[in-house]
């Protein structure tokens, strides 16, 4: 099953010592052109199943795209492929900016 999650609460959970994995599966473009400021994993999506191998099943994974849309898709995916904590992060990098962080460009 997979959970939704805010900007806020992923960095409220990983600060109070959250051992997650946020999975960026936007495309390399996207990431130069509005990157996540924090520690994460970038696969684009095309190529999840391909890498799926660089995840690790027993840690929370977080998926983070442009709007939710795409990431959503990955983490039903992943939860399909026996990942057991997965969750999909609301309104991706749009709402990082919004609420967050306005210096990262909405594209």
């Amino acid at each position: 099953m997979v959970k939704d999650m805010t900007p806020q609460e992923f960095l409220e959970r990983r600060a109070g010592g959250a051992d997650m994995t946020l999975l960026d599966v936007r495309e390399d473009w996207e990431t130069t052109l509005a990157p996540v400021p924090t520690d994460l994993v970038h696969i684009p999506m095309g190529q999840i199943a391909q890498r799926l191998g660089e995840l690790n099943p027993e840690r929370e994974t977080v998926v983070i795209c442009r709007s939710g849309g795409r990431s959503l898709q990955v983490a039903r995916f992943l939860a399909a492929q026996g990942f057991g904590r997965v969750s999909n992060l609301v309104g991706g990098i749009l709402a990082w900016s919004r609420d967050i962080d306005p210096k990262i460009p909405q594209y």
